[in-house]
């Protein structure tokens, strides 16, 4: 029985997502749904034409689904679900601006991946990103290492770009690490960064990385600005797409996801930017990271942040 993996969504995000998962050639189908009409057909159509091209054998399938749940008989079977659905942020916008509209989205799909796919791993990419995260655990009724949201590989991916940029150092020489929410509590951890094996802290002043710290911060803001329609799709889809993966290959990778925590660091209860190693079983366990003082700090006060309005989402 080969590996299926459906993606929710067909906008820029989803469909660069799906277009990453054939071409790693690890699944036999990628499935790839929307409500526009047709929409999924054509992307599905267009991808499997250039399978002769980048040499793939995957299967792209493409449904457009009803809002009582039509079409959703095409995910059955899969590993693996990543949920793009859901409105992408215009300027000025935050991600919690997104809330109360992309709740509604999260939690129909939610329901008919778990009535069509209850054996999936299923990956959030629907902003804002750690409360969506929760309402899905919450309308799967999955157990919660099986449903994860992608933040940490983003922000991190775009903590090192920033700095090799700064150092002008190719970016394979460059670890970094982010941790906390996806949004304003986001936690970059420079202690755990490195730049050729050295220490972030020895080669960059300290006002130097607090800049970058801050940039990555506002990483998908900056873009959704500069793109004036729409969100970020490359970097995000990339990161989804690596987290799928290692889902499907049981690869065991660490990775920094937003995952459930419940007693590691001194925090309980509450989904949150941490690493954590990656299998068939969606998180095998979260990696209990070494933190200085100020960083397990900041890390208490984004779990806290973000558990205020995880609550919230639960009647959403």
């Amino acid at each position: 029985m080969g590996k299926k993996v459906t993606v929710v969504g067909a906008g820029f995000y989803g469909s660069t997502t799906a277009q990453r998962l054939a071409e790693y050639d690890v699944f036999d189908t990628v499935v790839i749904t929307d409500i526009v009409d047709g929409k999924p057909a054509g992307l599905a159509l267009d991808l499997n034409q250039s399978r002769a091209v980048e040499g793939f054998e995957t299967k792209v399938v493409g449904v457009t689904t009803g809002p009582n749940g039509e079409g959703y008989e095409a995910i059955e079977g899969s590993d693996v679900v990543v949920i793009t659905a859901g409105l992408p942020r215009k300027p000025g916008m935050s991600r919690m601006d997104l809330l109360e509209t992309n709740a509604k989205i999260v939690r129909q799909v939610s329901e008919n991946v778990a009535r069509y796919a209850p054996n999936a791993v299923v990956i959030v990419v629907s902003n804002p990103l750690d409360e969506m995260t929760a309402l899905a655990q919450i309308a799967t009724g999955f157990p919660k290492n099986r449903v994860l949201g992608q933040a940490g590989m983003l922000d991190t991916a775009r903590f090192t770009n920033f700095v090799a940029e700064a150092l002008s150092v190719p970016v394979k020489s460059v670890t970094t690490l982010t941790l906390g929410s996806h949004g304003d509590t986001m936690v970059p951890v420079p202690s755990r960064s490195t730049v050729d094996g050295k220490p972030l802290r020895d080669v960059m002043p300290a006002e130097q990385i607090e800049e970058l710290v801050v940039k990555t911060r506002n990483g998908g803001a900056e873009v959704v600005a500069l793109l004036k329609t729409g969100s970020a799709y490359y970097a995000p889809s990339a990161a989804a797409a690596r987290m799928a993966k290692a889902v499907a290959e049981d690869s065991g990778e660490v990775m920094p996801v937003c995952a459930w925590v419940d007693g590691e660091f001194g925090i309980s209860g509450v989904y949150l930017g941490v690493e954590a190693e990656l299998g068939a079983e969606g998180v095998k366990r979260v990696v209990t990271t070494e933190l200085d003082a100020d960083e397990l700090a900041s890390l208490k006060e984004a779990a806290e942040a973000v558990r205020a309005k995880q609550s919230d989402v639960a009647n959403m």
